[in-house]
């Protein structure tokens, strides 16, 4: 997912670039829609991380207070593992959010040039 939202940032990125240089030619409204619809798909993803990241993260915390609570290596071990899944949820995550919110830039830039046309 990281490598498809990456790439289609950067092919709207070139878009908007190439729409600025020569504003005539395209359907500003049709790729307007287009990237609202990614944002849609992209913003799903983003919610069902969120919840997996809270989920994993309560997780982590309840392994945690277990491992405090008890003398036994049984909990620290799953606390330790949790935390070994929880990190590259984060990853995720944020950079789900990141590219998202340039997306968003990006939509304001294609409806500005919506507006000037």
């Amino acid at each position: 997912m990281e490598k498809r939202i990456k790439n289609y940032r950067r092919y709207m990125d070139e878009w908007i670039a190439k729409l600025e240089k020569n504003s005539g030619g395209a359907d500003i409204d049709s790729l307007i829609q287009e990237h609202l619809t990614q944002i849609g798909f992209f913003q799903h993803e983003r919610l069902v991380h969120l919840i997996v990241t809270v989920t994993f993260a309560l997780l982590e915390m309840l392994a945690l207070l277990m491992s405090i609570l008890s003398a036994e290596p049984g909990p620290m071990l799953l606390a330790l593992f949790v935390l070994i899944l929880l990190i590259p949820y984060v990853r995720h995550y944020y950079i789900l959010e990141n590219e998202v919110q340039k997306m968003y830039g990006q939509y304001d830039r294609l409806t500005e040039m919506r507006q000037r046309k």
